[in-house]
């Protein structure tokens, strides 16, 4: 039986690499460091897009990434052309949500896969239309003073406790939790990379 290519997660996020443990992978996990900041892109979705490219390109030039398939990815939620991130703070968390509620917006996330064995490199980005519930300020206050809406881009998440307030999403659920598989098994294949050949053995 031969051993499955080396896999490793450009992301210091549990849900990315939750979904990839849940979907049969055992990641490495190899934080870029990469500073968002630096980076501009005219739409929402480019920017997704430009972030995941960079961060698997800062891991993929490491050492430890030799012979690897590096995958970066990056989240943002398109509001009316604005591409919000993480929110600097709990206010902005609360102004987010008070914006957000009722409404729809489009999370955008960037997926890039480098590989570094041939230093080919393919990327594509999967949006999900996310429809907002309407909480009340009493629930938005409770649920910013939990810090967890600050961790995760457009200061929601799926899989955690601002799940009641999200009515339905039109598109891929992992994708707002983070990382798109559908995606990255087109991504893969544009590489000669099966999933099914990235499969860790069934212990």
């Amino acid at each position: 039986m031969t051993t499955p290519r080396r896999l490793i997660l450009a992301s210091q996020s549990p849900a990315r690499l939750g979904l990839l443990k849940q979907a049969g992978f055992a990641p490495e996990v190899i934080v870029s460091g990469f500073d968002e900041d630096k980076v501009t892109a005219p739409t929402p979705a480019e920017l997704a897009l430009a972030l995941a490219e960079a961060k698997a390109s800062v891991v993929a030039a490491l050492p430890a990434a030799r012979d690897a398939l590096v995958i970066g990815c990056d989240s943002v939620l398109d509001l009316d052309g604005e591409a919000l991130g993480k929110p600097a703070d709990a206010e902005e968390a609360t102004a987010r949500w008070k914006a957000m509620r009722g409404r729809a917006g489009t999370l955008q996330t960037g997926h890039c896969v480098y590989d570094t064995a041939s230093g080919r490199y393919v990327s594509g980005t999967a949006s999900t239309v996310v429809r907002f519930g309407e909480p009340s300020d009493e629930e938005i206050a409770a649920y910013v003073a939990t810090g967890e809406p600050l961790y995760v881009a457009g200061a929601f998440t799926l899989d955690g406790r601002s799940a009641p307030f999200i009515d339905g999403i039109d598109g891929d659920h992992g994708n707002v939790i983070g990382l798109s598989l559908p995606l990255l098994r087109r991504l893969l294949a544009q590489l000669g990379v099966s999933v099914t050949e990235l499969w860790a053995p069934a212990s």
